[in-house]
């Protein structure tokens, strides 16, 4: 028991210190937060008198590099990130770079996206989904654009079953891989991508999480995926109206690679057979 109170008085000082720090210079506590926030997040985690005090100054960073308290990021994102259920949703990338069409397509829409690039994050997401009152943390290549805030709108597709079923066929015969990839189809705008691929947010963040902990049942899982393609695109139309069953596999191999290509999904002889095709279809 004498244990107990001396590590809760130790949180208590380190969190009233921590607070004052914060409040009396703002700017410089931001500037330190990448160096801290592993120590603050886990204190949160392990201790539910530091999580509560803590609440006022551990900081959400945006890909944008600016700061927000949780408080803060609620109030600024509620208006646009607020899905059809009254649910708010925290969008996140772990890797800038990696995830960058995902990210420039959720700037486009003015979404505020965080960036939640220590390991030590897949277990803070998970934290504080449960902290936060009706909300939910989504990376932003976990669903296509549309579905990434549901707002209930949905576009009318110009595919009946039918063709839908047609496509699949076409898309299987075309892909290497089958097993990693669950094909469905989706009334997208004709400016998205025809085939974009995205991970499933629970068993990406299992993996992550198994990863970090030694846990091996998640991490052993095989990576799969969501191939969604645009029933509203004109070149998935374009593959219907196709005769030749040649060219048929080639615009489809195209649109897929190009969207393994977005999830550094295309590697070694998949790629190098990627670029000799599209030199190909350049070439006429």
């Amino acid at each position: 028991p004498n244990v107990k109170k001396i590590s809760s008085h130790i949180s208590k000082k380190v969190a009233d210190r921590l607070e004052e720090l914060f409040k009396e210079d703002r700017a410089a506590f931001e500037s330190k937060w990448d160096d801290i926030k592993i120590f603050i997040e886990y204190g949160m985690m392990s201790d539910e008198k530091f999580y509560e005090r803590a609440q006022k100054f551990c900081l959400f960073k945006t890909v944008e590099q600016k700061y927000f308290t949780l408080e803060e990021f609620k109030e600024k994102i509620k208006p646009l990130q607020t899905d059809k259920n009254e649910k708010l949703v925290y969008l996140y990338c772990s890797d800038a770079v990696e995830q960058h069409s995902f990210l420039a397509a959720s700037k486009e829409r003015g979404y505020e996206i965080l960036l939640m690039d220590h390991p030590i994050d897949s277990h803070f997401i998970g934290f504080i989904e449960q902290k936060l009152e009706n909300s939910t943390f989504t990376r932003i290549d976990s669903e296509i654009i549309d579905k990434l805030i549901d707002k209930g709108d949905p576009l009318s597709s110009k595919l009946d079953k039918e063709q839908e079923d047609a496509l699949r066929k076409i898309i299987v015969d075309s892909t290497a891989d089958k097993e990693k990839f669950t094909v469905k189809f989706e009334a997208l705008a004709v400016t998205d991508a025809p085939v974009i691929i995205t991970r499933n947010e629970f068993m990406r963040r299992m993996k992550e999480m198994s990863a970090t902990s030694g846990q091996n049942f998640y991490g052993e899982m095989k990576d799969h995926f969501e191939l969604t393609v645009n029933a509203n695109h004109p070149i998935i139309g374009k593959v219907l109206l196709e005769v030749d069953p040649a060219k048929q596999h080639q615009l489809i191999k195209q649109s897929v690679d190009l969207a393994m290509l977005s999830q550094n999904l295309l590697k070694g002889e998949e790629l190098t057979e990627f670029v000799k095709r599209s030199l190909e279809v350049m070439n006429g």
